[in-house]
C-alpha cells in the first residue's frame, strides 16, 4: 500500500507564481511599447509597408497597457502602506 502525503502549496510557490505572472505582464507591456516605438520610427522614415492606422493602434495598446500597469502598481503600494500602518 502506497502512503500518500498531502501536498499543500508553500508560500514560495505562491509568490513565485505571482512574481512570474507580474514579470510576464511587465514584459508584455514593454514589448507593446517597443513595438509601438518601432512602428513610429518606420512611419517617420516613410516606410510604405507600415500604415499610420496600424501605428496608432499599436500606440494606443501600449498606452492602455502602461496605464493598467500603473494602476496595479498604485494599488500594490496602497495595500503595502495599509498593511504597514496596521497596529498589531
Amino acid at each position: 500500500m502506497v502512503q500518500r502525503t498531502p501536498t499543500t502549496p508553500t508560500s514560495e510557490a505562491k509568490s513565485a507564481g505571482f512574481s512570474s505572472a507580474l514579470k510576464g505582464a511587465l514584459a508584455e507591456v514593454s514589448a507593446a511599447q517597443n513595438n509601438a516605438t518601432q512602428l513610429q520610427n518606420e512611419v517617420q522614415m516613410e516606410n510604405p509597408n507600415v500604415s499610420l492606422e496600424e501605428t496608432m493602434v499599436a500606440i494606443q495598446k501600449a498606452q492602455i497597457g502602461f496605464q493598467a500597469t500603473l494602476h496595479v502598481r498604485n494599488r500594490m503600494v496602497q495595500a503595502y502602506s495599509d498593511i504597514m500602518n496596521m497596529q498589531v
